[in-house]
């Protein structure tokens, strides 16, 4: 029996390309296939040279292939794109984006032959809200603050991410603290962003999505901006990035009150804000402030993270190092439920300095736990209902 070529096609068009997240047949990276007799050759282009997981992804494709009834042998070439070809992916990234019928022209610029096309594309999609941020789109912003820092915020940003992960949820983070920008090293990202023109790839591992100032300076040099050019960045992290369709999007906000939460209002008016505390009364009062500052800015504060809550011994003794109580009299005051408790362990802090978040290497340890029931626990609270007052009926 030969191989039926259309059901070659098809398989091989099925296969999720885990950068993307999209279809292979959606994304021309699948050049070429053709069938004769038994053996089928595959060409596959990818859209750089240095495109992460493309070993990973020939496998997966060898391995479909020879699923199809009748292949006993593959040849198998995997290349790069040509200019036209990344162009034309590109426009295909921005409409997927940005909802832009396949009938509206996006202009094309010249690729430089490196993956860096030109900036041009049309004016509708620049103007545009991307879809993951519209009114009536199931993605979850949430926003994860403290209003100072040494509490942890971080740390509890990169577990939630993981864990929401692991539940099955497509997750996406943007580390928004970009003068204090920690994320990339603790979730373990092995590479950088992948630019297509205007088009940003943001990095991934453990099945969340990243990006994050971090990527794009380097790690000795400070960020000295002012409000403006903060707003500017952040805001092309949301509409030049390549995020899909994700169903959570947490953002990791820097200690304060000020620009961020701005633009983040502004930007992304559904989001939501979990408050990262310790049980010190001290980081309570403060972590206080950055909820009622959410509040004036209309954004809905949903919960409370109570981080380095105790310290057991080795006799199996718990010690409270920074008091006890602070999460529940937040929660309380704020009329909000408590999401959980973190336990101070060495383990977590080697883990973000080595890339390795407790929640990936080691998931049944009971601060990795932790993390999983309030990642549970804040995906069955639902998204958050948003009134204006346009919408009220008369």
């Amino acid at each position: 029996m030969g191989i039926d070529q259309p059901q070659l096609e098809a398989a091989l068009g099925a296969i999720v390309e885990p950068e993307l997240g999209l279809q292979l047949s959606g994304t021309g990276m699948l050049r070429e296939v053709k069938a004769r007799r038994r053996r089928a050759r595959i060409e596959l282009a990818l859209p750089v040279a240095a495109w992460p997981g493309s070993d990973e992804l020939a496998d997966e494709v060898h391995r479909v292939a020879m699923a199809v009834p009748g292949v006993e042998e593959i040849e198998f070439d995997l290349t790069v794109m040509h200019d036209d070809e990344r162009a034309a992916l590109r426009v295909a990234l921005r409409r997927n984006m940005f909802g832009v019928a396949e009938t509206d022209e996006l202009e094309d610029a010249p690729d430089d032959g490196h993956g860096h096309e030109g900036h041009g594309h049309s004016h509708a999609a620049a103007a545009a809200t991307p879809v993951f941020l519209a009114p009536d789109s199931a993605t979850r912003v949430i926003g994860v603050s403290s209003g100072k820092g040494g509490v942890g915020k971080s740390t509890v940003t990169v577990n939630l991410a993981v864990a929401l992960a692991k539940s099955g949820f497509r997750v996406g983070l943007l580390d928004a603290d970009v003068y204090g920008f920690s994320v990339p090293k603790m979730l373990g990202t092995d590479h950088d962003p992948i630019i297509l023109g205007d088009v940003v790839i943001p990095t991934s591992a453990h099945g969340v999505k990243c990006l994050s100032m971090g990527y794009f300076v380097p790690d000795d040099q400070p960020v000295i901006w002012r409000g403006p050019m903060l707003h500017k960045a952040i805001q092309q992290f949301l509409t030049d990035a390549f995020w899909g369709q994700p169903d959570f999007l947490l953002v990791d906000m820097p200690p304060g009150t000020g620009d961020v939460a701005l633009t983040l209002a502004e930007v992304m008016p559904r989001a939501e804000i979990i408050v990262v505390t310790t049980p010190q009364p001290a980081a309570q009062r403060v972590a206080q402030r950055s909820a009622f500052a959410a509040r004036r800015l209309k954004l809905s504060v949903r919960g409370v993270v109570e981080n380095m809550s105790w310290f057991t011994g080795d006799d199996g003794t718990r010690y409270e190092l920074f008091g006890a109580g602070g999460g529940d009299t937040l929660a309380a005051d704020l009329g909000i439920p408590l999401l959980g408790r973190v336990p101070l362990v060495a383990a977590v802090r080697q883990g973000a300095d080595e890339g390795r978040p407790i929640v990936a290497v080691d998931p049944q340890s009971e601060t990795a736990q932790a993390f999983i029931a309030i990642a549970e626990r804040l995906a069955s609270l639902g998204p958050a209902r948003v009134y204006r007052k346009e919408l009220s009926l008369r």
